[in-house]
């Protein structure tokens, strides 16, 4: 059995792809590779992605934002940008957007915000885990 791997992308690496990549690992545990990176990486792992993830048990605040590795993009199963900002062109590469709301249009901010966010992306992760796990 061939295990699945995906790529999560966005431009700074501190907060989206992070999220996304925490709860990939806490959803599929080792049966799904997850990887992360960004398109223009940031410095840090946005603080209150890290509080809103730490109160539901995952902990991203040793994380790092990286650039995307071309050895792992070349072999990863799938690549997951987020955002609309975030764009991944490699052909023969299977790319989806999971265009997240954004709750900050709509007068949110804070933890709030980020609790919005990390539900939006955890319900997105669990579907994704069973899609990858069936596909094997």
């Amino acid at each position: 059995m061939t295990r699945p791997s995906v790529l999560f992308v966005c431009v700074k690496n501190g907060g989206k792809s992070q999220m996304a990549a925490g709860l990939m690992t806490h959803v599929a545990g080792a049966t799904v590779e997850v990887h992360s990176a960004g398109t223009r990486p940031g410095t840090a792992v946005n603080a209150l992605s890290a509080e809103s993830l730490r109160e539901i048990g995952i902990d991203i605040i040793g994380e790092v934002p990286k650039p995307i590795d071309p050895d792992v993009l070349h072999r990863v199963d799938l690549v997951v940008t987020l955002g609309r900002e975030a764009v991944v062109d490699r052909p023969g590469v299977r790319v989806v957007n999971w265009d997240t709301d954004e709750p900050s249009e709509h007068g949110i901010d804070g933890i709030e915000r980020m609790r919005l966010v990390r539900d939006d992306i955890a319900a997105r992760a669990r579907l994704l885990a069973t899609e990858l796990l069936t596909d094997v």
